[in-house]
């Protein structure tokens, strides 16, 4: 009986127990909705993208629909030409021609030679472009500068390209976003705008630029994104990249990018960063004139192989892009109406520019196991009868095939064609892609210039750097890079990397709030004795 009664106590505690268990559960998690996992129901789960340097389609892919027997690609016949005076029919005139090895010089391709590029004087009315002021402009510069704009790359040149057009897909109406230098158009890559910018704009590089990026997208539903430098991420220039929570996700693309390709743990989205500066022991890799297009290639053969060897493989889809054509002639006219202005932001004086037209062709390529050999994607179905590719195609994409919550970035890339279809032609990858790509030659007749000063790109990345490391508070900023060298810019690039990754990092440990950006502190910067950097949680500012 006492056995009894202690059993039914013993019932009734429990019972008790786990009704109030129950009740405070339920009253901790009521209103809560527990967050799922984002779902990707498509076939791609990575997206790689690797953006080279200033280079038309027609100079690196141009002479593959001659040379190469690819008439289904719109590129040159050799019979295309302009004048070296564009207004006078009587002007000598410059054919193509498929000799490009080596480009010691720099084209122009700020805001007005483009203009003049394209339409052969100042006047930017006529539709279509006559795309006639290549030969003109470049003479302009220099004494055999038009045979060098005018001039393109055999397919035996650029082997890498040419295996890849042949296995994967090329773009031949793929356009820069805007008819400018590298930084804006590299802007649109990933925020499908450059916020006004027409060059560099210093008060926006020293802050950081704005706008949303599809790195803040991806990061709302929750998936993973990464990019792998060398130099400097130029992706820095992103404000929101500088939250501390986002360093974790940069990563040195020597020590990092084969070993998460070889464990299957690259992120959805992986941004490749090249090599920006030109020194003895690391040639730059970038394409940018004067940099040599054969270590290009051997980086592109580089990045290819090493995802063909990863289990991601089947899931993954790389881009290859160039920012803009770096004033390299291209006879596609560019789209001059139709295109909309993102975000309603007009560009500085004195030009006011509207953002409502393209730049020149590059070169794009789409390289996954869900492509088609010799694909060539043409004009884009929609969204609009006027739509175009253009680099605000990458995140409009990337928002399609990932099914991202978020609204489209801004006008330009809910408008911009998109090519997620592409991956559905196909029911099963294919297992014939090649696992290497032809051996590349340098084509660089003598070796880098370490002395060299500054390109255009190269300034604005040593004033990223220079906020970076706290040096953007100096009364020496506007003078940051003006004197440097390249191997000089080079050291202070990556030693000012290091030092806003490691402080960053700290500031993690600590216990910072995770959407706090750094700003780093010169004046209380330690030095070792060997000039490296001991970044402390005294040398920065948390926002």
């Amino acid at each position: 009986m006492e056995g009894s009664r202690r059993t039914r106590l013993l019932v009734a505690s429990l019972l008790l127990f786990y009704l109030l268990a129950s009740a405070h559960c339920l009253d901790s998690s009521w209103g809560k909705k527990k967050k799922r996992k984002h779902e990707i129901k498509g076939p791609i789960k990575t997206v790689v993208v690797l953006v080279m340097e200033n280079r038309s389609f027609d100079h690196m892919l141009g002479w593959l629909t001659t040379k190469s027997s690819r008439p289904d690609i719109d590129g040159l016949t050799g019979r295309e030409s302009n004048r070296l005076n564009a207004s006078d029919p009587d002007s000598p005139e410059i054919f193509v021609s498929d000799d490009a090895v080596f480009v010691d010089s720099d084209p122009g391709h700020s805001f007005q030679a483009i203009r003049e590029q394209i339409f052969g004087s100042a006047d930017a009315s006529a539709d279509p472009a006559p795309m006639n002021g290549f030969a003109q402009q470049a003479h302009s510069m220099g004494l055999g500068m038009a045979r060098t704009v005018m001039g393109g790359f055999s397919p035996d040149a650029v082997p890498v390209y040419a295996a890849l057009a042949d296995e994967f897909a090329v773009f031949d109406r793929w356009f820069a976003s805007v008819p400018a230098s590298t930084q804006p158009n590299r802007f649109y890559v990933h925020s499908a705008t450059s916020h006004g910018a027409m060059s560099n704009v210093r008060k926006d590089l020293i802050h950081g630029f704005p706008q949303k990026t599809i790195f803040d997208s991806l990061d709302e539903d929750g998936l993973s994104f990464g990019i792998y430098y060398q130099n400097i991420p130029a992706t820095l220039f992103f404000k929101s990249l500088r939250k501390l929570k986002h360093l974790l996700s940069f990563h040195s693309y020597t020590l990092s990018f084969k070993l998460h390709a070889l464990l299957g743990k690259l992120p959805n989205y992986v941004v490749v960063e090249q090599r920006y500066f030109d020194i003895d022991l690391l040639p730059a890799n970038d394409d940018h004139p004067s940099h040599d297009v054969g270590r290009g290639q051997s980086f592109v053969k580089e990045v290819y192989e090493t995802l063909r060897a990863s289990p991601q493989w089947d899931e993954t889809a790389l881009i290859i892009t160039y920012d803009e054509h770096g004033g390299f002639y291209d006879h596609v006219p560019t789209p001059v109406s139709g295109v909309p202005n993102p975000d309603g932001i007009i560009g500085p004086d004195p030009y006011y520019f509207k953002f409502d037209r393209l730049g020149v062709r590059v070169p794009t390529i789409l390289i996954s196991p869900w492509i088609e050999k010799g694909t060539v994607i043409h004009e884009p179905n929609g969204p609009t009868t006027h739509s175009h590719f253009e680099h605000s195609s990458i995140p409009a994409t990337v928002k399609k095939l990932f099914n991202l919550n978020s609204n489209f970035l801004t006008k330009r890339d809910a408008w911009a064609g998109t090519f997620e279809s592409h991956f559905s032609l196909r029911k099963t990858p294919r297992t014939d892609c090649p696992e290497k790509l032809p051996e590349v030659k340098t084509l660089r007749p003598f070796g880098p210039r370490e002395d060299a000063t500054l390109s255009e790109f190269q300034m604005e990345l040593i004033q990223l750097a220079s906020q970076l490391n706290g040096d953007h508070v100096l009364n020496t900023y506007p003078e940051i890079g003006k004197g440097m060298t390249v191997a000089q810019a080079n050291r202070y690039a990556e030693d000012a990397v290091a030092r806003f990754l490691e402080a960053g990092r700290a500031a993690l440990r600590a216990g910072a709030n995770e959407s706090a950006i750094v700003t780093m502190r010169p004046a209380l910067t330690s030095r070792t004795s060997g000039g490296a950097t001991n970044p402390s949680l005294q040398n920065i500012y948390i926002q």
